[in-house]
């Protein structure tokens, strides 16, 4: 009888260890001398004060793996992956399929479970013309990033569940909204068998209307690897009421090209 495959084996990084070790280190201190319970607890809050910083900062590795650029074989070959998130959305991501389309490009969108459930249609329209979709959690909480470990749990699962069952494509890539999390999510994403990804740049395209200003931040320094974030839901608007993505898209789409980059999902930039 086939035995079914185990979870992948969580393996802390070096600051989850190292905090492990000096909470088991304080405790012991404290217990042969009560006295120093002063400095174990300085020490203790200022590690519970570097494990939040680095929840807080996206890119940053210290808790776990994260994608901030693409693998350097990927990059050899000149590629660039674009992101978009949030989504999908009945409104843009029509034209932003569209807009990829007329450039020969794919992109990943990293989708809300929640939201990719009201359009299924546009998810599978999404996957027909060669982009992935991804796990962007299952409702985008406010709160995702104070959640423990059970919560964490939730939140991914359901939102495999959601869009696998749509697209008929598990995800195998995960962003955390606002790419903020805590100590609790890479066991979760280990065990789920999911890659953390962020980005090499985002432009704040939620807030930022100026078109031009969100563009020159995208292109600043534009090379291979880069991986950029924009989103065809919850975008800000330009003066003229048009979502920034599709005023950003095509001067952004003709800079990669000009640059002799190719937009890649990041499925495909793992190969």
């Amino acid at each position: 009888m086939a035995t079914a495959p185990q979870a992948p084996r969580w393996r802390p990084s070096p600051l989850v260890w190292a905090s492990a070790g000096l909470h088991s280190a304080a405790l012991a201190a404290v217990l042969v001398r009560p006295a120093v319970w002063p400095w174990a607890m300085a020490a203790l809050i200022a590690n519970h004060a570097v494990l939040a910083l680095a929840g807080l900062l996206p890119r940053c590795r210290w808790l776990g793996p994260n994608w901030t650029r693409l693998p350097a074989a990927a990059t050899a070959r000149g590629e660039i992956a674009l992101t978009i998130d949030d989504g999908p959305d009945p409104d843009v991501t029509p034209a932003v399929l569209d807009l990829l389309e007329r450039h020969g490009a794919k992109a990943t969108f990293f989708c809300v479970g929640a939201q990719a459930a009201r359009h299924p249609a546009l998810c599978r329209e999404i996957v027909r013309r060669g982009h992935a979709i991804e796990n962007h959690s299952q409702t985008h909480g406010l709160t995702f990033a104070l959640l423990g470990p059970r919560g964490f749990r939730c939140e991914l699962q359901a939102a495999q569940q959601t869009l696998a069952a749509i697209t008929g494509e598990t995800p195998v890539f995960f962003r955390a909204p606002a790419g903020l999390r805590n100590p609790f999510l890479d066991p979760v994403l280990q065990r789920l068998d999911l890659q953390l990804a962020s980005w090499s740049r985002r432009a704040y395209d939620t807030r930022n209307g100026d078109a031009q200003a969100v563009l020159r931040i995208l292109t600043r320094s534009l090379r291979a690897g880069d991986i950029l974030l924009l989103h065809d839901h919850h975008g800000a608007l330009t003066a003229q009421g048009t979502p920034v993505i599709l005023e950003v898209l095509p001067p952004l789409l003709a800079a990669i090209a000009q640059a002799r980059l190719r937009c890649v999902t990041l499925r495909a930039a793992r190969a």
